[in-house]
């Protein structure tokens, strides 16, 4: 017997997605995003701020970059044997980030719990956009997107991440932009594509409005940047924002009738 919905059914439901839309946005959570380069102390402050969301009654839901049990493995592989080409690099994450969507943030945000993104979409679109790829692309690739309540963007420079992350360990291939440098050299080449990275990040900083951190400071300082800034902050109204993103993913779930809808 099939699991998928009568047509006539799945309309029925995108007639009813503004009002869902409406009723849903008083009680679902909020997406929060952290990126910045490596080296940059997001997830020290990712830690200590949703002990500071927990402490406030919040349920709070963790999602990380490269994560998907579905496809990380096949990333992983394809890393190990250097043989990914930036499109292909690319495509791959995208699957990962996809997969996340559908399954841990939507589902989260719907019942009302918050959802700390350990890196989002902006981390794809710096560090392709560092490998030569084009930005329409790459939104293409990434629609319909979901865009985050709040981004904090943690800012240093090249030269402070690459010393914060060579303290620790040699930078691997693909992080240290190897694949497009030509340096045999790891730290060099990451150095050389880090600057790439982020100046495809403060480019993004400034078009999407982040909340800037300078990762500069002491984890302290930045700590009570971060409580401000959420305080002060706005969500992003899903109805003007994100009803396409939503409207898949409902989509998705009458298709999907198993995996449950909670209105």
């Amino acid at each position: 017997m099939s699991s998928f919905f009568p047509v006539a059914q799945r309309r029925q439901l995108r007639r009813r997605v503004p009002a869902l839309l409406k009723k849903q946005e008083k009680k679902r959570g909020l997406l929060i995003a952290f990126e910045g380069p490596d080296g940059a102390g997001k997830t020290t402050q990712r830690k200590l701020f949703q002990d500071y969301l927990k402490g406030l009654g919040h349920k709070v839901v963790t999602t990380k970059w490269n994560s998907s049990a579905l496809v990380k493995p096949l990333i992983k592989a394809r890393k190990t044997a250097q043989s990914l080409g930036p499109e292909e690099f690319s495509l791959l994450h995208a699957a990962d980030f996809r997969h996340r969507l559908e399954l841990e943030v939507m589902p989260s945000l719907w019942k009302g719990r918050m959802v700390v993104a350990d890196r989002y979409l902006f981390t794809a679109l710096a560090r392709d956009s560092a490998r030569g790829l084009d930005l329409h692309w790459l939104m293409k690739v990434y629609s319909p997107i979901l865009w985050p309540d709040i981004v904090f963007y943690f800012s240093v420079t090249a030269e402070t991440s690459a010393r914060r992350i060579s303290a620790e360990r040699a930078p691997k291939f693909y992080e240290a932009g190897q694949d497009v440098t030509d340096l045999d050299d790891p730290l060099a080449s990451y150095q050389k594509f880090m600057s790439r990275v982020i100046s495809e990040y403060e480019a993004l900083a400034l078009i999407f409005e982040f909340v800037t951190i300078d990762a500069e400071r002491t984890i302290h300082e930045q700590h009570k940047v971060l409580r401000k800034a959420f305080e002060q902050a706005q969500r992003k109204q899903w109805t003007d924002w994100n009803a396409a993103a939503v409207t898949e993913w409902l989509d998705l779930r009458s298709r999907m009738p198993e995996m449950g809808l909670e209105d």
